[in-house]
C-alpha cells in the first residue's frame, strides 16, 4: 500500500516516476482483495483528480465490487473513501443517463454518511459534507443550493485548513459554473484552486488544470 500512496503523490507533484511492484508485492496485489481495493480506490483517486473520466468508473467499479469482500477499514480510512467515492459517484451520475439512479444512490450513501459524521466533528467532516451536498445539488439541477453548498464547503475548507480539499472545492465549483454559462466565476475558481493546489504541492496538478483553463480560453 505503501507504493500505492507513492505512486499517487508522484501523479500529484508531477514527477512521473511510477513505483516498481516487486514480485512479492504483485502477488499480495493479486491474492489479498483488500490492498487489491485499496489500489483501485487509489487509481479512481488520482483519475479522478486529473478528470479522466474513463479511468475512474473503471477503477471505481472494481473498488465497489471488492467492497462486500473486505474487512472494514479505519474509520479515518472509511470516511475518506466515502468522501472521494461520493463525488466520483454523482460525476458519473450526471454523465451516465443509463446508469444515473444507481450513482445517484451510491453518491447520497456517501453524503449521509459524511453528514452523520459531521456532527460528531465538524473540524474534520463539515467541508466534505457541504461538497457532497453540492455535487448532489449540482445532479437536481438545484443550481441555488448547489451555489450555497460550494460556497460552503470552500469556507469551511479553508476555516479548518484543508487546503488540499479547499482547492477541490473551488475546481468542482468551477465545473459547476462553466457548465451553467458562467464564465467568470468559473475562471476565478479555476485559479483560486490552482494556488490552492500549488501551495499543497500538487505541480503535476496545477499543470494538467491550467492545460484546461488555456483550452477552454481558446473555445470562449
Amino acid at each position: 500500500q505503501a507504493q500505492q500512496g507513492q505512486r499517487t503523490l508522484s501523479k500529484l507533484i508531477g514527477t512521473g516516476e511510477e513505483p516498481k511492484y516487486s514480485s512479492e508485492g504483485r502477488d499480495i496485489l493479486a491474492s489479498n482483495s483488500s490492498v487489491l481495493r485499496s489500489y483501485h480506490y487509489q487509481t479512481a483517486y488520482v483519475s479522478f483528480i486529473f478528470r479522466s473520466y474513463d479511468d475512474t468508473i473503471e477503477n471505481i467499479e472494481k473498488y465497489f465490487d471488492l467492497q462486500q469482500t473486505t474487512w472494514g477499514n479505519l474509520f479515518l480510512a472509511h470516511a475518506i473513501h466515502a468522501f472521494h467515492t461520493g463525488l466520483i459517484s454523482f460525476w458519473v451520475a450526471r454523465k451516465s443517463k443509463e446508469l444515473r439512479q444507481q450513482w445517484y444512490e451510491r453518491g447520497n450513501q456517501s453524503k449521509l454518511a459524511l453528514r452523520r459524521w459531521a456532527k460528531s466533528s465538524q473540524w474534520t467532516f463539515e467541508n466534505k459534507w457541504y461538497l457532497l451536498e453540492a455535487e448532489e445539488s449540482f445532479c437536481n439541477n438545484d443550481f441555488e443550493a448547489a451555489k450555497t453548498y460550494y460556497q460552503g464547503a470552500i469556507t469551511s475548507a479553508k476555516f479548518h485548513k484543508f487546503v488540499h480539499e479547499e482547492a477541490l472545492a473551488h475546481e468542482l465549483a468551477a465545473y459547476f459554473y462553466l457548465e451553467l454559462g458562467g464564465r467568470e466565476q468559473s475562471l476565478e475558481h479555476f485559479m483560486q484552486a490552482h494556488e490552492k493546489y500549488l501551495e499543497w504541492g500538487a505541480l503535476g496538478k496545477c499543470d494538467s488544470l491550467l492545460k484546461f483553463v488555456e483550452f477552454m480560453k481558446k473555445l470562449w
